[in-house]
């Protein structure tokens, strides 16, 4: 088994300074070793189970810290990229994983050295009693970073609710800023509800707001500046996703792969951009973050198809029917609710997350010319994105 992670020292240097009994102006020090459990003991300074620091390596020596949950498969709207025209067969209640189950995964994802977890859906905001459930996975320790992806429709009614709760960061999926097209390809979604959610969550205080643009040629790569344009007023970070065809949903809906590249050709042809380099944390995504001059927000690529960035993955994710996916492009999965509704102790549960990181894909099987796209099995509305 790989681990990587920081292992306290077992005693640390301790100066005294003595005062001389008969000359109170001079003074000089006595120096020591004090083992670490005396100083702990001592000053009641211990703060984190250092066993929950370390972080699993897969086969592929990444470091594996980040679980995306789904917590339903249910939405509010009907992307046309994201769902078939007829809609899915939805997961009966008691086929989805309670908030206690996944409360439980968590539990022993974070003993493998998982620190980060967004919630996904669906629609996250859809589940009943999200907000209590979110307060549960902030007792968690150990668990570093909370964060939730939402279409926005209903941001405006919860923005407060899941402050107050814990969340800081959240990500907002927007594809047009055209009512119209945006109406279109939700089948039915108003834009202005979105927009009113952001404006309410920037002025709550959530920081970052990341807004994710799924480009598609001929659809909304005419938008690609006024999204852009969006970062020179606002601290928001504009995100555009290759689009990925996954699923029944990608067969015949008339969209097509747009590369960031060109994306990045339009934003430079309008105003210089420069990578931001330097804040890069071990539990961040794959996208490269530049700023247009005078800025004040940032622009983010994600480019899974025309630069594939499986080297540096980091998550897994969990689906709202219990299924643990080491790899988004990858239909092999692991049945956690199984063994989890027949009793299964945490040991055996943590024994099965291992196994799933032991075994991620080095490479997802993506090829990427524009006429031979991988399709997933599953929709992406129950993968969890």
């Amino acid at each position: 088994m790989n681990f990587q992670g920081i292992l306290p020292a077992a005693s640390y240097p301790l100066v005294i300074w003595v005062r001389m009994p008969r000359d109170n102006r001079f003074w000089f020090p006595i120096s020591c070793l004090l083992p670490r459990i005396m100083l702990e003991n001592l000053f009641n300074f211990r703060k984190y189970d250092y066993s929950k620091l370390v972080f699993m390596l897969d086969n592929h020596n990444r470091a594996i810290n980040y679980l995306r949950v789904s917590v339903t498969d249910r939405c509010n709207l009907r992307c046309i990229y994201c769902m078939p025209k007829e809609g899915l067969s939805l997961i009966g209640h008691k086929d989805i994983l309670s908030y206690e189950e996944i409360l439980r995964i968590v539990n022993v994802a974070v003993k493998t050295g998982i620190v980060k977890v967004r919630l996904t859906g669906g629609e996250p905001l859809v589940r009943r009693s999200l907000v209590d459930f979110i307060y549960s996975l902030k007792k968690i320790d150990g668990l570093k970073d909370i964060t939730l992806t939402t279409n926005g429709i209903l941001l405006e009614r919860f923005s407060e609710k899941l402050f107050q709760a814990g969340i800081r960061r959240i990500n907002v999926s927007l594809d047009s800023l055209n009512a119209q097209k945006y109406r279109n390809i939700t089948r039915g979604g108003d834009l202005s509800k979105v927009i009113r959610g952001i404006k309410k969550a920037d002025s709550i205080g959530f920081s970052p707001i990341k807004i994710n643009v799924v480009t598609m040629k001929g659809f909304n790569d005419d938008e690609i500046l006024d999204f852009a344009k969006l970062t020179m007023k606002k601290p928001y970070q504009i995100r555009f996703i290759e689009y990925m065809p996954i699923g029944d949903a990608a067969s015949g809906n008339g969209f097509d792969y747009l590369s960031n590249d060109v994306v990045m050709e339009r934003i430079h042809s309008f105003v210089p951009i420069e990578p931001v380099n330097g804040h890069i944390g071990k539990t961040d995504g794959p996208a490269r973050i530049y700023k247009m001059r005078g800025a004040v927000g940032e622009i983010g690529l994600i480019s899974a198809m025309s630069h594939e960035f499986c080297e540096s993955c980091n998550r897994l994710r969990l689906t709202a029917d219990g299924h643990l996916r080491a790899c988004l492009l990858s239909d092999d999965e692991l049945d956690l609710k199984t063994p989890l509704r027949e009793g299964c102790s945490d040991s055996e549960l943590e024994d099965l997350i291992k196994e799933a990181i032991r075994n991620k894909p080095g490479r997802a099987n993506i090829d990427c010319y524009e006429t031979q796209r991988k399709k997933c099995v599953r929709n992406m509305s129950s993968i969890g994105g």
